[in-house]
């Protein structure tokens, strides 16, 4: 199972965990962004940078993602294309992103998406919690076993 990371994104307290996390398992993780990003010196661990742009760092994450691999993304719509592909998607916050739910949550993003062009204000996530760090270094612990 390789580790890919929509890494702009991300938040750096996550970035650790999976640091941490791919030199336990001994399992390859690669971070994608637009801006170059430092890596612990490790040859498990690698960084892509994709040219500035729209959605550049999922395409290529779509592109090389093979079934079984595990992505890390907040993004609904990367999701779906990684679901698609038999592989897994886990967000930031510790949401598991699968078959059975990744239709109803991208309908609803393209909901939100459709009110926030007509200017409807809909706010945004909440901050990033301890309890979302908690989940997501649970979750990521299932899943690497």
């Amino acid at each position: 199972m390789h580790i890919w990371v929509d890494a702009d994104a991300c938040p750096g307290v996550i970035k650790e965990i999976l640091f941490r996390a791919a030199e336990r398992t001994k399992r390859p993780l690669t971070l994608v962004a637009n801006q170059t990003l430092r890596t612990p010196a490790s040859p498990l661990i690698r960084m892509i940078q994709v040219p500035g742009g729209f959605d550049e760092a999922d395409k290529y994450i779509a592109a090389h993602v093979q079934a079984g691999d595990l992505v890390i993304t907040a993004d609904i719509p990367l999701a779906a294309a990684i679901v698609e592909k038999d592989a897994h998607a886990l967000s930031p916050r510790g949401e598991l992103y699968g078959k059975e739910n990744i239709r109803e949550l991208l309908d609803m993003r393209n909901f939100m998406d459709t009110l926030r062009s007509t200017g409807v204000e809909t706010g945004g996530p909440p901050a990033f919690s301890a309890g979302d760090r908690q989940a997501f270094a649970n979750r990521l612990d299932r899943l690497l076993r």
